[in-house]
């Protein structure tokens, strides 16, 4: 069983298609969110690199995650896979918070 077809089994995708355009909206989603979140949203927050450790810590936490998620959705959108990726998002919101 080759790489993509475990992906498309563990991902319940059909087509071999449907996990590039996944990989690619992961790929666009962290390249978008390391270009304009960190150099743009953190320091209006005072967030930089001369920040203590746990201060970006939770920075990542409380506005980072979100931000990327934000993001996720919206390439998940523009790239045909917003059913996807809303879906995927439920799953490791439940993850994080303990609820099923």
């Amino acid at each position: 069983m080759s790489f993509i077809d475990k992906l498309k089994t563990r991902w319940g995708v059909k087509s071999n298609w449907s996990v590039v355009v996944i990989l690619l909206v992961f790929a666009l989603t962290g390249t978008t969110f390391m270009y304009t979140v960190k150099p743009y949203v953190y320091p209006i927050f005072g967030i930089d690199s001369t920040s203590s450790i746990w201060v970006r810590i939770a920075a990542f936490f409380f506005i980072g995650l979100p931000c990327y998620q934000v993001l996720l959705l919206i390439w998940g959108t523009l790239l045909g896979q917003f059913r996807f990726f809303w879906e995927f998002e439920k799953r490791m919101f439940r993850r994080m918070t303990g609820r099923k």
